[in-house]
């Protein structure tokens, strides 16, 4: 249950993301009452699930969800540029974030 927890925590880590950049330093109401949300669950979620995972893989783990969401969301709506860099690189963190699990 840690780990679905955990990556439940790290996709709500990519909407607060996402939400703060686009509350242009909130000054727009509604991204940054996502902002606070989402921040309030996936702190919550990843605190949670640190009462049973190791601190250093749950952290890499949540940070590493995070940043594969927040890039991917951002080339696929247009507000980040498409790279095979960035593809080939989002795919090197999904795979040492599988690592991290199966370590575990």
């Amino acid at each position: 249950m840690s780990w679905i927890v955990l990556v439940v925590s790290g996709v709500f880590e990519a909407v607060w993301a996402t939400a703060l950049g686009r509350s242009e330093g909130f000054t727009k109401l509604v991204p940054s009452v996502v902002f606070a949300g989402a921040l309030v669950i996936s702190m919550g979620g990843l605190a949670w699930a640190m009462r049973e995972l190791p601190i250093g893989t749950s952290y890499a783990v949540w940070v590493g969800i995070g940043a594969v969401l927040t890039v991917a969301f951002a080339m696929v709506t247009g507000t980040e540029p498409v790279s095979l860099t960035k593809i080939l690189l989002i795919g090197g963190l999904i795979g040492c974030i599988v690592g991290l699990k199966m370590a575990h």
